[in-house]
């Protein structure tokens, strides 16, 4: 029988001979557009053409889930589906779809509503009146709120497959696609062997093992203004970041700041200029979290991020002109700081 201690020598040895053989990772860095946003990949790789081909295919997924998910697309997937409202059968959908489908209606349950993507019709109003700077009126509004209900969205999980159940219904994943295919980009990438990388998709980061002889990426929470700097840095790695606010997409209209984030609840615009940054152990969740407690306010929002294991939140707002923050629990015990 050998001696243990030397075999465990021999190991050490042999991995440590392995790891010096193995070329050093390099960093690398790509931007594409895809879902009308810019998309951000930084990875590390031993070559440049592993780490275009990574890249390559990480965009190539994202491309592909736009031509599922969005909503402005008129031969899209999803909006396939919502010419087929109130006809009386449920329709197959795709993998990608049911699933964000089916997470989405985990947080309007969760959330009473305040998340929902039937918003649709109400999503087409605020659009227009944040590009013509022109109120909805009553009249739309109204006609508008009976079709925004996630309980009129009927799911059959044995088939796979949706039921809208109201005409003129029509689905908006604007609060939840992005952080899907982000998470879908990063598997991309770790199948290819990348696992030290971070997509970032217009605010919504997946990150995954941090960058070579460090203990996490440098992050920073988009702040409460456009032209501000980053309201607090944070180190991380293996999580998912995500940040809904009004400080770019926004509509002034009788010296009232409407946000491009609506109440699917009332149908309003949301009033209070915030921004409410959200870490959760994916970005689907962190992305849908984000715009959920954007809706619910500092005191029900951070309740329900409380009770969701794994996720954090940090509000900034200011309703009448004073800023105020707020923070979660985990926020406060246990993300890093680097500031």
């Amino acid at each position: 029988m050998g001696n243990p201690i030397f075999c465990l020598l021999a190991m050490a040895v042999a991995t440590s001979a392995a790891a010096a053989a193995e070329p050093p990772l390099q960093r690398f860095e790509f931007s594409r557009v895809e879902m009308a946003v810019p998309i951000k990949i930084v990875l590390y790789a031993p070559d440049e053409t592993t780490a275009e081909q990574a890249a390559t295919a990480a965009f190539d997924r994202i491309h592909v889930l736009n031509g599922i998910l969005s909503d402005y697309d008129p031969n899209s997937e999803l909006r396939r589906l919502c010419d087929t409202a109130a006809r009386g059968k449920a329709v197959p959908v795709s993998r990608d779809l049911w699933k964000v489908f089916h997470r989405a209606q985990e947080v309007s349950k969760q959330s009473g509503g305040a998340f929902d993507v039937t918003i649709g019709p109400l999503s087409r109003l605020w659009r227009r009146a944040i590009r013509r700077s022109v109120f909805p009126s009553d009249e739309r509004l109204d006609e508008a709120r009976p079709l925004v209900d996630y309980r009129l969205v009927r799911l059959d999980e044995k088939n796979r497959s949706v039921e809208l159940l109201t005409p003129g219904m029509r689905l908006d994943l604007g609060g939840i696609a992005k952080g899907y295919a982000v998470d879908e980009a990063l598997a991309v990438l770790n199948k290819a062997g990348i696992t030290r990388a971070l997509v970032d998709a217009g605010g919504d980061i997946c990150l995954g093992d941090p960058p070579p002889g460090k203990s996490g990426w440098r992050i920073g929470v988009a702040p409460l203004q456009a032209d501000g700097p980053p309201s607090t840095l944070l180190s991380l790695a293996d999580v998912a970041v995500a940040t809904s606010g009004d400080a770019w997409q926004y509509v002034e209209i009788d010296g009232t700041r409407y946000s491009h984030i609506i109440d699917p609840r009332s149908g309003m615009a949301l009033t209070d200029h915030s921004s409410v940054t959200v870490i959760a152990p994916n970005c689907i969740t962190a992305d849908a979290l984000a715009s959920t407690v954007s809706v619910l306010g500092p005191q029900q929002g951070l309740k329900l991020i409380d009770a969701t294991p794994g996720t954090a939140a940090l509000i900034v707002r200011a309703p009448q002109g004073k800023v105020e923050t707020h923070k979660s629990k985990r926020w406060e015990g246990g993300v890093k700081n680097d500031e």
